[in-house]
């Protein structure tokens, strides 16, 4: 990853409200399960004592007092939201009842081409080709299983089909809540459990309003991925609730620890680890907390837009080298 073009700050570790309070073992564990995937020669030896280290809550908070150093890159404030795998129904047919698909990428697509806008894909430019992967009952949560990026399908049979994140368009994603801002809506009216509720009440307006993102992902089929994981992450391992968390990879390197400290209703201090990406989480001070599986997780996470502070652990070279690099 090249230096980032923002200003850097090295704190201490005495500096991060409620750390010595956070339970580093889970963190630490997170962290373990990608390390390896780390290919920076910087990251190597970290990786190497992470898979010696032991298990306890001790061992886990030396682990990154001992190697890390505390890092503020940008300037705060952070803008915080959360995102989660939803759990929905669908039909591996279409029926009277499940309409909406879902699509795989097309194979004449290729990495970064502008394909198709969403509105050209909703208008049918891929019917009939047999991309279908499996079709849903409501093109909301179509859309917001586009913008999560992974979820669980219940099939009528009660089997549980889980699909991630396949590809995507090539179009820049714009943010419908920030349209409704545009069109007049109140910011306390832009949560994702409002927009659902808007576009359910208004089929044709809501429907345009979708079309207003040009941005459309594809998605594949996860075959052997345990119930009990997390989906996939952008590292290609399942990530854990309340302990991954999706950044910028142009500003914080994946796979790395992340201090979080957010406001709002609920704050929260805790070490996650930069497990994922996505196409809105854009900036060294902007993150998505994975809140986890299922309806509890999607409401908690829709409420989700606070500010506070992002604070990368970095390797200790890699953390000074950044104030000279700034």
């Amino acid at each position: 990853m090249s230096a980032p073009a923002a200003p850097a700050q090295v704190l201490d570790f005495e500096d991060l409200d409620g750390w010595a309070q956070d339970d580093h073992r889970a963190a630490f564990v997170v962290f373990r399960s990608t390390c390896s995937l780390l290919r920076d020669p910087l990251w190597s030896p970290i990786c190497r004592l992470a898979s010696a280290t032991g298990d306890s809550r001790v061992e886990a908070r030396q682990f990154f007092e001992l190697l890390f150093r505390p890092v503020i890159v940008g300037s705060p404030p952070a803008l915080f939201t959360g995102y989660y795998e939803p759990e929905l129904s669908g039909s591996l047919t279409r029926t009277p009842r499940f309409t909406y698909p879902l699509y795989r990428k097309p194979s004449e697509m290729t990495e970064g081409q502008q394909y198709h806008s969403r509105e050209m894909i909703e208008s049918g430019a891929l019917r009939g080709r047999g991309l279908e992967l499996v079709w849903l009952d409501d093109p909301v949560e179509v859309y917001f299983l586009q913008v999560q990026g992974s979820g669980r399908i219940r099939l009528p049979d009660g089997r549980v089909m889980r699909v991630a994140y396949g590809g995507k368009n090539g179009h820049p994603y714009r943010s419908i809540g920030q349209e409704l801002i545009r069109r007049g809506a109140s910011m306390a009216d832009v949560s994702a459990q409002d927009i659902k509720a808007w576009v359910r009440s208004n089929p044709g307006p809501g429907r345009a309003l979708l079309n207003t993102n040009p941005s459309f992902v594809f998605f594949r089929k996860l075959d052997n991925l345990p119930a009990e994981s997390g989906p996939i992450g952008a590292m290609g391992r399942p990530i854990t609730g309340m302990r991954s968390v999706a950044i910028d990879p142009a500003h914080v390197p994946l796979g790395a620890p992340v201090w979080i400290e957010k406001e709002g209703r609920q704050p929260l201090r805790r070490l996650m680890i930069a497990q994922d990406t996505g196409g809105a989480i854009k900036g060294a001070q902007r993150a998505d907390i994975f809140y986890g599986t299922g309806l509890a997780a999607g409401e908690e996470a829709g409420r989700i837009k606070d500010g506070g502070r992002l604070i990368q652990l970095l390797p200790i070279d890699r953390a000074y080298a950044l104030l000279s690099d700034g």
